[in-house]
């Protein structure tokens, strides 16, 4: 039996594996992490992170050809195949501080498989990271092989959050990249063998290994890019009484262009697209290509703008002081259908909102009470962002912000409310009830585009849409970022 072992049980590495599992029976996969606690919650009936269809996926195979461990080595000695799913943060100092990938601990595994290793294998790079990072793995394993032959693959994931499991059973492409030798190839073939279990071998595709690093890396900063220009044209809807929304159908519509990622909103989040663009910006200040990194900052800027711009039109609607008044949140992780927060829009637009003295009440119906306190008022570098960002300091969170269980608490005596996060629930709200119990004149900032705003001004709300013809009484209260 083919044994696979993957390093590191975060959303990566545990969905693809149980997946995996699910498609190939006849392998035995092992998920394996120095975390306790998470191995502990994977072996549970409460899984570590939110993914629709992932419970059922993994109650299917648990125990059976799927398993989850805190015995890296042992796992790591008994496999043919070893994933390497760590994760691989931004610098927050020392050379490439806020733009290069910390590869600590990918490092750390790299060693460690050495160490542990006495039979040949197939190391798997599933993190992103940095062009040319498999020469420098592949150096380290060579050098501690002790005779052991070691085959570097770069397998990128592109999944998206909220359909992960979808984009696993029915992936747009899979990418194998590897050396151009005989041993290389054989090691490319091995791997293409266990996607060919479900993926049709056609949307297999093979390349090398800088490409296949590269590749990821472009296809997470042109998505992001896409993001930044819908958001950069809202601003400018809003000024001029366009509709984003029709704006972007009607752009999306050219078969140049296809409508996908066209949907103007606060402001991307998540553990990729920022990272992976600080880290592109540093390969091409490192390669001599300033312009080109300059292209690629301007990304970060304008998604760093909407967010101001949002927090601001909230203040500057509101008689352009919060202080002392009650703004409930609906939603913070920074996609619907995930518990994620990583870069979430909403830790900028809260901050920006504490800092003003406003009191929150934040609803969200995934993201733990711990870990908004935590995305709050936790330290972040702060590479090349807006001055208005740099200078927002989290003091006094717990006096200001609550987190409540649902959203007609959190509504309850606020004077405005911000949508910052798309989830579905948030459509189908008794507005009506919401307008009865709030302050008048009662704000709705929708974020998302995701509530009826000709319903909602029927009621009585003044309303705020990214990218849509300003409320009468907005036009009066310009945002100034």
């Amino acid at each position: 039996m083919v044994k696979i072992c993957c390093i590191g049980a975060g959303y990566v590495g545990g969905p693809t594996m149980a997946v995996m599992a699910l498609k190939c029976p006849e392998i035995e996969v092992a998920v394996v992490d120095i975390s306790e606690p998470r191995i502990n919650a994977w072996n549970s009936d409460r899984l570590p992170i939110y993914e629709p269809g992932l419970d059922d996926v993994v109650k299917q195979c648990r125990g059976k050809n799927l398993f989850f461990s805190t015995d890296v080595e042992k796992h790591v000695f008994e496999s043919d195949i070893v994933f390497v799913s760590v994760n691989t943060p931004t610098k927050t100092q020392g050379l490439g501080a806020g733009k290069a990938a910390d590869l600590t601990y990918w490092e750390s595994a790299a060693r460690m498989i050495a160490d542990v290793s006495k039979s040949s294998k197939i190391v798997v790079e599933k993190s992103t990271v940095p062009v040319r990072t498999a020469e420098a793995i592949e150096k380290i394993l060579i050098h501690n092989s002790k005779g052991i032959e070691f085959q570097i693959l770069s397998n990128p994931e592109f999944l998206a959050e909220g359909t992960a499991i979808k984009d696993l059973y029915n992936p747009d492409r899979v990418l194998i990249g590897g050396r151009d030798t005989a041993a290389g190839q054989k090691a490319i073939e091995a791997l293409k063998a266990v996607y060919a279990h479900w993926v049709p071998v056609e949307q297999i595709i093979c390349t090398n290994l800088w490409s296949a690093e590269l590749s990821k890396l472009a296809a997470n900063a042109f998505l992001a890019q896409r993001i930044s220009s819908v958001n950069a044209m809202s601003a400018l809807c809003e000024a001029t009484g366009a509709d984003v929304t029709q704006v972007a159908h009607a752009v999306g519509t050219d078969s140049r262009i296809g409508p996908k990622f066209l949907n103007a909103s606060v402001g991307f989040g998540g553990s990729c697209f920022q990272k992976d663009i600080l880290n592109l910006i540093y390969i091409c200040e490192c390669n001599g290509l300033p312009e080109a990194a300059n292209y690629w900052k301007q990304v970060i800027k304008v998604n760093d703008y909407q967010k101001i711009r949002f927090a601001n039109r909230v203040v500057s609607s509101m008689f352009n002081t919060v202080s002392g008044k009650k703004i409930a949140i609906l939603g913070f992780a920074f996609k619907k259908d995930t518990g994620d927060t990583r870069e979430t829009p909403a830790i900028d637009v809260c901050n920006r909102l504490v800092a003003d003295k406003a009191k929150l009440r934040i609803y969200d119906p995934q993201v733990l009470e711990e870990q908004i306190r935590k995305d709050l008022s936790m330290a972040r570098f702060d590479w090349d962002h807006a001055v208005p960002l740099q200078q927002i300091k989290a003091e006094g969170i717990s006096e200001q912000v609550e987190v409540v269980s649902d959203a007609y608490e959190a509504t309850k005596d606020a004077h405005g409310l911000c949508v910052l996060t798309e989830w579905d629930e948030f459509k189908s709200l008794d507005f009506k009830k919401i307008f009865d119990h709030m302050q008048k004149p009662a704000f709705v900032f929708d974020g998302r585009n995701v509530v009826d705003a000709v319903k909602l001004r029927e009621i009585g709300f003044i309303v705020y849409s990214i990218g849509k013809p300003l409320d009468s009484w907005l036009k009066d209260m310009p945002a100034v970022a």
